[in-house]
């Protein structure tokens, strides 16, 4: 007899039944991310790069295929409103958004040449970064609601990994690939990994009376909560966010944010310009040993945040990475010398990922329903909006500051917010939300 909805079988692996799944998916999904940032952001403009595109251009061509990211926010009160499916709360969307992503990697095989249609291929990256940022925000909210608060170090350990891996895997591989079977060959590859991972999706359940077709129909067993209106989602984001003493908490957050962000730009141009590196030898060493240890960092940091505290973490490597940087740039003379100019980069690659495996369980947790994918989504988007704010602070003070003395206040900045946390946060015990 076959299957229907009213006879639908229950599940034994699924999502909210199985951890090893929901490790794995918290994983994939982000991989599933990366892998065409590495191939935009870094094949790409590295290819444009080497024949001899102008600097404006690329920059041009990255802020297009970066735009949606930044209004990524405006998704989550949709998804959020309309978060009922019969595969799922908000599921619909994550697979809805996988498929126009798949049909937009897709859609790059029009570009005749990249280097000659670079108006064409930044609106197509644009139409894919769009898509993409609704299946991040659905995905994000998505594992708020299916990951119990004790699992969300090690969860959040294996979102930025996989993000992480996708990138570097995007990076080399679509690299490989364009300059072995060329341009479309990697779209083609591109587009094969992701409707891969498309299927992944929809086969995974979430609980077990969910189905595998969309559709907004109850089926037996599974509960139907009444859909929030938007002004109810507008105001549990609004109540969630500036909620004291949640909110006085997260402006130190983006502080420290933005310090990173100031750093590694004032250093990844220095190291290029001034110390006369190629984009070549910092990309390498980003994306290879970088990348491996910073995988091996997030993941076993996620535990880490699990078993001591996510606020204990994030204690740790304010501190450390605070200390790091008052030397390191205190010894900025020995820049000069390739392994110590190649060894702190290393070492600073630990510093975004570790912070953010012991921040973003604090910040899930300051998430309120209805709205808390909205919510979540609203603090990864000011989070993304401190990289931009860093590189525009670092551009406009590179000209008249010498590096290491940028590098010096980044770390006195992240200093004085540990003191703040170590005096408002001492314990583990005191919640923020």
């Amino acid at each position: 007899m076959p299957v229907t909805p009213t006879t639908l079988p229950s599940v034994p692996f699924t999502l909210q039944d199985h951890r090893g799944l929901r490790f794995f998916s918290c994983f994939y999904l982000y991989v599933m991310q990366g892998i065409p940032a590495g191939f935009s952001l870094t094949v790409l403009t590295g290819y444009m790069a080497a024949n001899g595109i102008p600097a404006v251009t690329i920059g041009s061509f990255i802020a297009v295929a970066s735009i949606p990211w930044a209004f990524q926010f405006v998704w989550g009160p949709l998804i959020d409103r309309f978060q009922f499916s019969s595969m799922g709360h908000r599921k619909q969307w994550l697979v809805l958004a996988q498929c126009l992503s798949f049909l937009a990697s897709l859609s790059l095989l029009i570009v005749r040449d990249p280097l000659y249609d670079l108006p064409l291929l930044g609106a197509l990256f644009f139409t894919h970064s769009l898509f993409a940022s609704i299946q991040d925000a659905a995905a994000d909210a998505m594992i708020i609601d299916i990951v119990p608060p004790h699992e969300r170090g090690r969860a959040n350990g294996l979102m930025r990994g996989g993000f992480l891996a996708g990138l570097a895997l995007g990076s080399a591989g679509l690299s490989l690939a364009l300059h072995s079977i060329g341009f479309r060959g990697a779209v083609l590859c591109q587009s094969a990994v992701l409707l891969t991972f498309t299927v992944v999706t929809l086969l995974l359940r979430l609980r077990p009376m969910d189905a595998i077709l969309p559709g907004f129909k109850r089926t037996p067993g599974s509960s139907r909560p009444s859909q929030p209106s938007l002004r109810v989602i507008f105001s549990g984001i609004a109540k969630g966010i500036f909620r004291q003493p949640g909110f006085s908490y997260f402006l130190l957050i983006l502080l420290v944010y933005t310090a990173f962000s100031v750093f590694i730009r004032t250093y990844s141009f220095t190291l290029i310009h001034d110390l006369n590196w190629s984009d070549q030898r910092l990309s390498i060493l980003q994306g290879s040993w970088g990348t491996i240890l910073m995988l091996v960092i997030v993941f076993g940091g996620g535990a880490l945040a699990d078993r001591l505290g996510a606020l204990r973490i994030q204690r740790l490597v304010m501190l450390g990475v605070a200390i790091f940087l008052i030397g390191f740039n205190l010894l900025s003379a020995y820049w000069s010398d390739g392994n110590v100019a190649a060894t702190g980069l290393v070492v600073w690659n630990f510093a975004d990922p570790l912070f953010s495996v012991g921040c973003f369980p604090i910040l899930m947790g300051m998430c309120v329903k209805p709205a808390e994918g909205s919510q979540f989504t609203a603090y990864m988007a000011l989070i993304n909006l401190c990289d931009v704010t860093g590189s525009w602070i670092a551009g406009h003070i590179m000209a008249t500051t010498a590096p290491a003395r940028i590098g010096l206040c980044c770390g006195v900045v992240i200093l004085l917010v540990w003191m703040v946390f170590k005096k408002y946060y001492p314990r583990e015990g005191v919640t923020v939300a």
